[in-house]
């Protein structure tokens, strides 16, 4: 069953769009593929123009916006039951869809994380200190939102379509992981991880998130996870429940 809308942000991704793309549309699941394109200044727009498929839309920003702001068009523009953020390099991997939409079709959860810090799934050595800041990242946020993830700032994020049209995503950058956590965890649905595999990118070779957006993650835990914040996120997702 085609059930599954994913939703790509795209900035100057040229080298890996299309060979992304091509893998996303293999796996039996998909759709519908959404491509925000955030005012690349290379080729990436030309390159996906040439896409032929039909599940395939193209959507452009008029100016550069963050990835915050091309997930938030994404999730409104998705007409399927679930949908997953996938980043259009290829650090993450559609086959990974089959075992995220296991636990969805099922009836046991809500949301499903991809975890790239469990015990199965390959992954990519790469920089200790993106793992060590990843930790505790998600230590915090945990201690927050009362959810033990092993990988809040993981890019696949499947969920319930009606759920993600309730996010309201704010952060234009890398923030939205862990304001959509603290969203997602506000609504007291059912959150379960899968293992995943990580190919993960060194900086020479396109990786874009910075020790700066590590702090800008402390405050959006801080932000998104305050009394107000989660009292409105209930009341949105108890409007789905009735």
């Amino acid at each position: 069953m085609k059930n599954l809308s994913v939703i790509i942000p795209c900035f100057n991704e040229e080298k890996t769009i299309l060979t992304l793309i091509a893998r996303v549309l293999e796996q039996e699941s998909v759709g519908e593929v959404i491509v925000i394109d955030d005012c690349s200044t290379d080729r990436s727009l030309e390159l996906l123009r040439t896409v032929n498929d039909q599940r395939c839309v193209i959507l452009t920003q008029s100016r550069n916006q963050g990835k915050g702001a091309a997930v938030s068009r994404g999730f409104s523009s998705a007409t399927l039951d679930y949908c997953v953020i996938q980043d259009a390099d290829l650090e993450y991997d559609p086959s990974d869809y089959k075992a995220l939409l296991e636990p969805l079709i099922v009836g046991k959860a809500d949301v499903v994380f991809g975890s790239r810090f469990t015990s199965s799934g390959s992954r990519r050595a790469l920089y200790f200190w993106h793992r060590m800041g990843n930790n505790f990242l998600t230590l915090i946020s945990n201690m927050f939102t009362n959810i033990d993830l092993t990988d809040m700032e993981t890019c696949y994020k499947m969920m319930k379509t009606k759920y993600a049209k309730l996010l309201d995503i704010q952060e234009p950058r890398f923030g939205i992981e862990p304001e959509m956590t603290a969203k997602l965890a506000a609504m007291r649905i059912r959150i379960f991880e899968v293992p995943i595999s990580y190919n993960g990118r060194t900086y020479e070779e396109g990786k874009k998130i910075t020790w700066k957006d590590g702090f800008s993650a402390i405050r959006c835990i801080w932000k998104y996870n305050k009394r107000r914040t989660k009292q409105a996120q209930r009341r949105k997702a108890e409007k789905v429940f009735s």
